[in-house]
């Protein structure tokens, strides 16, 4: 459940929605999982394998409106804010 980089890298993407979320590495989704916390939990122990080998690591995991955490924050309201 790892994607190996030309620079040591594991990358792993939760991608899904209730009852069907998945741990994608290397573009290929793993077993679903019933929830989005079981499927950060089974990345989160991959990943920590993956850093005891060495790799650098990311794991990226939706928000709860489908966007991506990390998104740059603009200071403006959102549209749905106003």
């Amino acid at each position: 459940m790892q994607t190996q980089g030309s620079t040591g890298s594991a990358t792993y993407v939760l991608r899904g929605s209730e009852g069907a979320w998945r741990v994608e590495t290397d573009g290929e989704a793993g077993m679903a999982y019933a929830s989005k916390e079981a499927a950060f939990e089974a990345a989160v122990a991959a990943a920590t394998n993956a850093i005891r080998d060495g790799y650098d690591v990311s794991i990226t995991v939706p928000g709860a409106g489908g966007s991506m955490l990390g998104v740059e924050d603009t200071g403006r309201p959102s549209p749905a804010e106003g």
